[in-house]
């Protein structure tokens, strides 16, 4: 909860500062699988963290996109379900080509 904890102040952070006073609404990230952050718990960190803040009441949305990778031995594009990158035809040279994402995509105000 630590990690999410400092993840979520620092989008929140940014938020404020972008929202320029005015109230925001609604927050839009997007947070890969293998990133290692649990939804629910950023989610409610950010309640925590948007107290007294401009983004106090707001919603936060998650966007998950899942793991993936191409193998640099096979050619092979797969879906990777957790945080050990080995292709299919047991290669672990692989390349990382989403599931890494931490972002803020959009933010509503006023």
């Amino acid at each position: 909860m630590v990690h999410e904890l400092a993840i979520t102040q620092s989008v929140v952070d940014a938020v404020c500062e972008r929202a320029a006073g005015r109230p925001v609404r609604s927050v839009v990230v997007r947070v890969g699988v293998l990133t290692a952050v649990v939804a629910d718990s950023m989610r409610f960190c950010f309640d925590l963290v948007t107290e007294g803040t401009v983004a106090e009441g707001a919603l936060l949305e998650i966007d998950q996109p899942p793991g993936s990778a191409r193998c640099r031995t096979c050619g092979v594009e797969f879906a990777l379900a957790d945080l050990i990158p080995l292709c299919p035809c047991g290669s672990a040279d692989v390349r990382i080509t989403s599931g890494r994402e931490l972002q803020i995509v959009s933010m509503k105000v006023g």
